[in-house]
């Protein structure tokens, strides 16, 4: 059965909220970003008998953040080093599954009898259900939302005037040095003690959690962070940086492995007419210096969520303002011998699929989010909106244009997105993949060297297994004269690896009251590693139980005795070392 909110609890909720602001009520742990890992970290802080409050900035669809967003084939390069709420959420999708009235357009023996194989695809006598529909991760988080009496503030932004901002260094390496504190943080010897709304509401709280994917409360909390890869020189990582060799396939291998184009792929307005101009996203300048810094972040897209039920399927129709001028690359590829989708297309129940990006032109639109880490607000919203053009309009193009090879545009023709997904949008999400924003940088920083073992952090809250993984960042004219992809990483590890506590901490002397288990502190590759959604959900849950500790013992987090916050952790199901992973069964 699907549980939703009541309307009238959410006016409820924010009639009590309202009222404790006028009582000048100080919540025991504020999360600022209702994503996945500030859903766990609501519902640990609950479990602990904590007042706490979540603020999601944008919608209500919005909570859960990509969990809810579209992102349902689940990435974790281990299945087993998921433990605690997280693991419950995968538990609670699979129960919601087995349930026969959640099954509308197939059912449960269909689904898994032609579910296409995927390392992280659920077996049908698991516990667990790794792959889901955007409505039933959000039945669960609003369920526990409703449960566990978790207000949460919707639409509610802090405000971002005064902010740090991140300043490139000698070398391209961009970084925001401390103690720039925004309009909306109020602090008191390194501490926050409220937060500033833009509605003038104002939020007090002993500890603070920032979920979000852009790290706006770290910024404006004054706290140092970086934007954009680090080169070699920073962290001596073989594989951040600026890496053009790691983005052309091996001998053999075909090009759309690595996103890539197709060989001798023209970039001019005009084919073989340098005068004409280049093509829209393709860079003037070349890639830069092999192994050097830059600001630019790897690419975003939306994780669409289709479908092939013509009862449910909403065609896809040519946005208002389309240009054909930017699919002019696709067209090219296609012509240079590209003969594929391309997109990943995983199967969800119920006929429809988690859409995600595959080859040199997909959903991934290459160059157009640097500056959404640190935009304001308006800035954000017309860069969303234009990642909403593009990608609206790549999908007409693939089941319309002519140039499209015919195949392509009868089986794209089968698809479109869904009438009872993200309704409100027509069946497009609020919700953007923010692969990657702000990376905070304190006392430790992941790096290559952890995920790879050589370096082993002792004070653990859980671990990462995927691979470093890397999205294109940006598009240029090699030295032959054609378009080539560069940022493409895809390196995968041996074993899984402890994340340190001290990468959701500050550095003391900028704010000992604060944790960030999304924009942790970590460098561009291995933050590629940590990035995924089940891994979120756990550092969210161990930042909330060290929140926690902290609020009982009334010390700063970074005073918390780590020998006591494992055994908590531990407690609460959480896999922190090699030792601590359940065997196979």
């Amino acid at each position: 059965m699907k549980i939703f909110l009541p309307k009238i609890f959410v006016i409820f909720l924010a009639w009590v909220i309202i009222s404790c602001q006028k009582e000048n009520v100080e919540y025991d742990l504020v999360i600022y970003g209702g994503t996945s890992a500030g859903v766990t970290a609501a519902v640990q802080a609950a479990r602990l008998n904590k007042s706490v409050l979540i603020i999601e900035p944008g919608t209500e669809q919005q909570l859960g953040g990509l969990t809810t967003g579209g992102l349902g084939r689940t990435d974790f390069g281990n299945k087993r080093i998921i433990g605690g709420i997280s693991l419950e959420f995968y538990k609670e999708i699979n129960k919601y599954y087995l349930n026969d009235s959640n099954w509308t357009w197939q059912n449960r023996s269909e689904y898994f009898k032609n579910q296409t194989y995927h390392p992280g695809a659920t077996n049908i006598e698991e516990e667990s259900m790794w792959f889901f529909e955007p409505s039933a991760a959000r039945s669960i988080f609003q369920h526990w939302i409703q449960k566990y009496n978790i207000p949460v503030l919707y639409g509610e932004r802090i405000i971002r005037e005064g902010e740090g901002k991140a300043i490139e260094k000698e070398g391209g390496w961009k970084v925001a040095v401390p103690g720039s504190v925004s309009d909306g943080v109020v602090k008191k010897d390194e501490k926050i003690t409220e937060i500033v709304m833009e509605s003038g509401t104002r939020i007090k709280a002993r500890y603070f959690i920032d979920a979000t994917y852009e790290g706006d409360l770290l910024a404006g909390a004054g706290v140092s962070f970086t934007v954009g890869r680090e080169g070699f020189d920073i962290y001596e990582e073989s594989l951040n940086g600026i890496r053009t060799k790691l983005s052309i396939p091996d001998s053999g291998m075909p090009a759309w492995r690595h996103h890539q184009f197709e060989p001798a792929v023209d970039p001019y307005v005009v084919q073989g007419n340098p005068d004409s101009g280049l093509l829209p996203m393709i860079k003037s300048n070349g890639p830069g210096t092999e192994g050097k810094s830059d600001h630019k972040i790897q690419a975003y897209c939306f994780r669409m969520c289709l479908t092939d039920v013509p009862e449910n399927r909403i065609s896809f129709e040519k946005p208002e303002g389309y240009n054909e001028l930017d699919y002019e690359l696709l067209l090219r590829n296609y012509e240079a011998g590209f003969s594929r989708l391309p997109w990943i297309n995983s199967p969800m129940p119920n006929r429809k699929t988690d859409t995600n990006n595959q080859s040199a032109f997909s959903t991934d639109f290459i160059g157009a989010n640097y500056d959404y880490p640190e935009a304001s607000y308006a800035e954000r919203k017309n860069i969303v909106d234009a990642h909403l053009q593009y990608q609206m309009g790549l999908m007409w193009t693939l089941a319309n244009h002519p140039r499209i090879p015919d195949d392509i545009r009868t089986e794209m023709s089968r698809w479109g997105v869904t009438k009872d997904e993200f309704v409100e949008g027509n069946g497009w999400q609020d919700q953007l993949y923010i692969r990657e924003a702000r990376r905070m940088i304190s006392d430790v920083v992941m790096t290559q060297h952890h995920c790879q073992g050589k370096v082993v952090e002792n004070e653990s809250i859980g671990m990462g297994a995927y691979g470093m993984d890397s999205h294109h960042t940006q598009r240029y004219v090699d030295e032959n004269g054609y378009v080539k992809n560069e940022g493409d990483v895809q390196i995968g590890l041996r074993k899984p690896y402890p994340i340190s506590y001290k990468s959701i901490l500050p550095k003391e002397t900028e704010c000992a009251n604060l944790l960030v288990p999304v924009c942790l502190s970590a460098s561009h590759i291995a933050f590629g590693s940590i990035r995924m959604e089940p891994v979120f959900m756990v550092l969210g849950q161990s930042a909330a139980i060290a929140a926690c500790m902290a609020i009982d013992k009334d010390c700063s987090l970074q005073e918390i005795p780590y020998a006591e916050l494992k055994q908590k952790l531990q407690s609460a199901g959480q896999i922190l070392n090699l030792e601590d992973i359940p065997q196979q069964k």
